[in-house]
């Protein structure tokens, strides 16, 4: 059919025009936040390209139901200020006749929202919390390096070594910087070397070398020399991971467990299918436009439609999370609700000529058997 060839080609063009501009203001908005991260000492700066790619494959599954939701607007929009759709409706194609063609086109969609949702968002956070926890269980070691300053995060000490062996054994022209109680100490030594504690510390202790400390801006200054001075870099390594997030956890092994925060976060996976499906739903008659009014009303319609979704959606989350309410009451009824609020919206539109409101709840024929007919 004509509609539905003309209908799914534009909407394909749009979602793909959409889809690349998100996906450009996502990538933009995850390149400066993880940076940030890299730069703060919160995530590797080696790892930031994979962190970006897990990031974003984790967020395709929303960035899908947006696009789809954006483009069925824009397109059915255009049709609206453009006159098409009278054209269409004079040719006897009603309202209902879109929903086949825009479904056909939001298939897909739909499906890969659900394999994102289910399988990709757990993976991709589960591989991000992985990178985040090697790093922050990095040692000191693992970071030293010849002619490098090392400043642990969690230490107060800056380490210098200006040459190191081949095996890690021996260092030379060791440095090393710590502040404590306002005053600071400098510690130097021409040779150095690496030792393990029977627990498992790694130290660096320096040989023959000489400690200043002092208060910076006074001359009391106290010189120590030393025969062996040693600085722990490295603690025991942990012998258990630590235990991923729900959001990272397998979809069947929320199900195999269901704790409140197991079934708060399948909630959210559940959602994310249904969530494109009910956008959809909605775009078809919320993009009515009068042409002689703005085009972009219907968009800021949409805008508000999806912030408040999306944080029912959260809400619900949150009240499954505290033990407020069951699970098996909790993922449906804000489903339903805008699933018949869309059916609602077809109703109105379709009568929008016979009374708008008053058509859709059947008050005009109501009126009209109590007034006998007449008009």
């Amino acid at each position: 059919m004509i509609l539905q060839q003309a209908l799914r080609r534009e909407l394909a063009y749009t979602a793909g025009a959409v889809f690349l501009v998100m996906l450009t203001f996502m990538l933009t908005s995850l390149v400066i936040r993880i940076l940030g991260m890299a730069a703060s000492g919160k995530a590797s700066p080696n790892d930031v390209l994979m962190l970006i790619g897990l990031a974003t494959i984790g967020y395709l599954s929303i960035l899908l139901s947006a696009t789809l939701f954006i483009s069925t607007l824009i397109v059915l929009t255009r049709w609206y200020k453009d006159s098409e759709m009278v054209v269409w409706f004079s040719a006897g194609i009603s309202l209902r006749e879109l929903v086949k063609p825009v479904l056909q086109f939001a298939a897909p969609f739909i499906v890969l929202a659900l394999l994102l949702g289910m399988f990709a968002w757990p993976w991709a956070n589960q591989q991000s919390a992985l990178f985040r926890d090697r790093f922050e269980q990095r040692g000191v070691m693992s970071m030293i390096a010849a002619g490098r300053f090392i400043e642990p995060a969690k230490a107060n000490y800056v380490l210098f070594i200006e040459g190191i062996d081949a095996d890690m054994k021996h260092a030379r022209n060791v440095f090393v910087a710590n502040s404590e109680a306002d005053k600071i100490g400098v510690a130097l030594a021409h040779q150095g070397k690496f030792e393990t504690m029977p627990n498992g510390d790694r130290l660096v202790v320096m040989e023959n070398g000489r400690r200043y400390s002092g208060m910076p801006g006074q001359i009391d200054y106290r010189i120590v020399e030393f025969e062996r001075y040693a600085v722990k870099v490295d603690n025991k390594a942990p012998e258990s991971e630590a235990k991923l997030p729900p959001k990272s956890r397998d979809t069947i092994e929320l199900i195999r467990n269901p704790t409140r925060e197991n079934l708060g976060e399948l909630i959210w996976r559940i959602s994310l299918p249904i969530l494109a499906f009910n956008f959809v739903m909605i775009a078809i008659p919320l993009a009515y436009v009068n042409p002689r009014l703005g085009r972009y009303t219907p968009l800021v319609f949409a805008v508000l439609i999806y912030l408040t979704y999306s944080n029912l959606i959260n809400l619900t989350q949150s009240w499954v999370r505290s033990g407020a309410i069951p699970f098996w009451l909790a993922w449906w009824p804000i489903h339903l609700a805008v699933f018949l609020g869309a059916l609602l919206l077809f109703r109105y539109r379709q009568n929008r000529s016979l009374g708008g409101w008053r058509a859709v709840f059947g008050l005009r024929r109501r009126d009209a058997a109590a007034t006998g007919g007449r008009a």
